[in-house]
């Protein structure tokens, strides 16, 4: 009987040593994700201006697939990162802009689901969906858009100071949850950076990393939107007129400790007095803050990648590479120059396409690259696939394992939805929705004072200059796009906007300027949770 007893015992304790092995054979996945990285500042997408190299990324590609036509359903940070944990259109999981939006966290998400898969999870660096993270073992995250420099930062609840350059805390912090880490479980980290967010504050180190190199200019810089629409015109993002002091260096960052005060002004300060007295306007003035955007933009984007190389070396040093999923992208793209602009929110390549870059030892093929649309909307489901766990049937992306293995299938997507809602603050970009196809954009501007509509055709005029939409040559397609429009918002349950306007979330007639509701004031917020500090209405 004793033997019996031993026996079953043994049995058992191999059965849960199985298990584990099995659990800890699953695929871990590492998200490293960035805003505003945009392709045209990583080497591997070779943007004709070169403006940077990066070896970090480029090894991803490199040993993995470089996805060339990522699209985002709604260009701005906060909505961005709502869907990447649901699955859904800011219209189906509530959270449709970063001026007055707060994440329902009582949703099901893809942490929550490899959760109770049996994933270790923790989410690391930047969130900025106001309410807590939910479905994570682990968090360490900045309060709202967070500082460049000795960041405060909230650890599963708790404040704490740090002290240092956000890109390099952001990566020790997940270097070391992946040291401690249970080792019995497979884990899911989302490594998420502040950088190259506005205003693109470099590294101490990497001040003057460029040698002052003079950067190519875009062939757009000085668009001036000819025979397009109003929306276009009424902007307040462009390089002439929006940027500030503090985007331009002019005034130094007031986190600065005394010491990091002293490097920094000795790198600007006298590039500073040289300007001044330049008494630049006009294009030169323009040119002058283009070269200076870009010196720091970059030197941001560097930073990053130095984190990407470390955190790659440490996957290779801790023989966890083999196993690992390594997903590189960014919440949207960004404009370097491109029509005058900075920043995101339209429905042009530049914003609208973001950088995905996967690397999955033995399944991915090394070096492939793929030009089938597909989306950030997909990566709940695609991570769910992963681990084998079944996807909720009311997500409404599609996973890309097929993609993944080199075997696409033939039904996949020929065209996807877009629809951008935030206005009018903070830079005037006027709501719009509209279909894209491998050539096509069909866009519609709304609200109390538009109603225009642009057909885009990247064969004729990649640079999104021109608009198709009265052009009798173009007839049949804008016919044949409104009614793939029309199909897209039903089957994905969105009710079409017009007549009445929308400011995020919250829907109001028509109005004349003047009297429509002025944006609330910064305040608290009324997300649930420690991490309540309001999110800056500057995306």
């Amino acid at each position: 009987m004793r033997n019996a007893t031993a026996l079953i015992a043994l049995i058992l304790a191999s059965l849960v040593l199985c298990a584990r092995d099995a659990r800890a054979a699953k695929p871990n996945i590492l998200f490293i994700f960035c805003d505003d990285l945009t392709t045209q500042a990583i080497s591997a997408y070779g943007d004709s201006r070169k403006l940077l190299n990066t070896p970090g990324m480029d090894r991803i590609a490199r040993e993995g697939m470089r996805f060339d036509r990522c699209l985002v359903t709604n260009s701005i940070c906060g909505p961005m990162r709502a869907v990447i944990q649901t699955g859904k259109y800011s219209h189906r999981n509530g959270f449709y802009n970063n001026s007055n939006s707060t994440f329902d966290s009582s949703q099901v998400t893809f942490p929550k689901l490899l959760k109770q898969a049996g994933y270790h999870n923790a989410v690391i660096g930047k969130w900025h969906l106001i309410s807590d993270p939910v479905g994570f073992d682990h968090w360490h995250i900045l309060p709202g858009q967070g500082a460049y420099y000795n960041p405060p930062m909230i650890a599963n609840g708790k404040p704490i100071k740090h002290e240092g350059y956000t890109t390099d805390i952001i990566t020790e912090l997940g270097v070391q949850w992946l040291r401690d880490r249970p080792k019995d479980k497979p884990f899911m980290l989302m490594l998420q950076h502040k950088a190259p967010h506005r205003e693109w504050e470099p590294p101490l180190h990497l001040l003057g990393h460029d040698k002052d190199r003079v950067y190519p200019e875009p062939d757009t810089l000085f668009d001036e939107f000819e025979g397009r629409s109003l929306a276009l015109r009424d902007h307040d993002m462009g390089i002439d007129r929006t940027m500030t002091a503090s985007d331009l260096k002019l005034t130094a960052p007031r986190s600065l400790t005394p010491a990091q005060l002293q490097q920094w002004n000795r790198y600007y300060q006298p590039r500073n007095e040289a300007y001044l007295k330049q008494g630049l306007s006009g294009r030169d003035l323009v040119r002058w803050r283009y070269q200076r955007y870009m010196h720091d933009y970059t030197a941001c984007v560097k930073a990053v990648d130095e984190s990407v190389q470390r955190v790659l070396a440490y996957l290779d040093e801790s023989g966890l590479a083999e196993n690992t999923v390594v997903i590189l992208s960014s919440d949207q793209g960004f404009y370097l120059g491109e029509h005058g602009w900075f920043d995101k929110r339209w429905i042009f390549e530049e914003s609208l396409r973001t950088p995905m870059m996967v690397r999955w030892p033995k399944v991915t093929p090394a070096g492939s690259s793929e030009g089938r649309i597909v989306s950030l909307l997909d990566l709940a489901q695609t991570f769910l696939d992963i681990a084998e766990v079944p996807q909720p049937a009311d997500m409404q992306g599609r996973s890309l394992l097929p993609l993944l293995k080199g075997q696409p299938p033939a039904d996949w997507r020929k065209s996807f939805y877009y629809h951008y809602y935030e206005f009018p603050v903070p830079h005037r970009v006027r709501p719009h929705y509209g279909v894209i196809t491998e050539r096509y954009k069909l866009i519609h501007y709304y609200g109390p004072d538009l109603n225009d509509w642009e057909l885009l055709d990247r064969a004729q005029n990649p640079q999104e200059t021109r608009n198709f939409y009265t052009e009798a040559s173009h007839q049949d397609t804008v016919a044949e796009l409104k009614t793939e429009l029309a199909r897209l918002q039903k089957e994905l349950g969105e009710s079409v906007p017009p007549p009445r306007f929308t400011h995020g979330n919250q829907p109001f007639d028509n109005e004349p300027e003047a009297t429509r509701p002025k944006p609330k004031a910064k305040g608290k917020s009324k997300g649930k949770g420690r991490n309540t500090q309001p999110q800056s209405a500057q995306p």
